[in-house]
């Protein structure tokens, strides 16, 4: 693989691991919604406003995760038997037939309604809360993410026969 291309799956990892982290505070605050509603009488809807919003990046990053483990939209029992140079290049027509055209479509129609809404700092529609731009932002990420794995897997040396 080249150094430039093996750098960048390199960053993209590590960007990744720091992601799963995520995960702990989306728990943390889907649990604690329940005691801030009938014990403290407040905040539970913010506490589900930042969830969401943070759900929203670590499910954007947890799907290239999972494209990246090869567990994500695997049809395993029928690949199985195939050989390793055949699933490489299934898995690349796929990325080339299915993903950069999806993620190149998702970031051109998307980039202005995340423009707009980062500009105007979208508030969450039903309690006005700030931040639901950042779900939008999350949309692009997760796009934009995609199309990145898709390019590193199609631009990585074939395996040998």
């Amino acid at each position: 693989m080249n150094a430039w291309l093996e750098r960048l799956d390199r960053a993209l990892g590590r960007a990744l691991d720091w992601g799963a982290w995520l995960v702990l505070p989306v728990v943390t605050l889907l649990f604690l919604q329940w005691p801030l509603r009938d014990l403290v009488h407040g905040y539970s809807r913010e506490a589900n406003d930042l969830g969401q919003w943070l759900f929203a990046l670590y499910v954007a990053m947890a799907v290239t995760v999972a494209t990246r483990a090869h567990t994500h939209l695997a049809a395993d029992l029928i690949a199985r038997g195939y050989s390793p140079r055949l699933r490489v290049t299934v898995a690349r027509a796929g990325a080339l037939i299915g993903i950069v055209p999806w993620a190149l479509f998702v970031l051109y129609a998307g980039s202005r309604t995340i423009a707009n809404s980062v500009a105007g700092f979208e508030s969450f529609p039903d309690t006005f809360n700030p931040g639901y731009f950042l779900i939008k932002i999350a949309m692009g990420l997760l796009a934009l993410l995609a199309l990145v794995q898709a390019l590193i897997d199609l631009l990585r040396p074939r395996v040998p026969a």
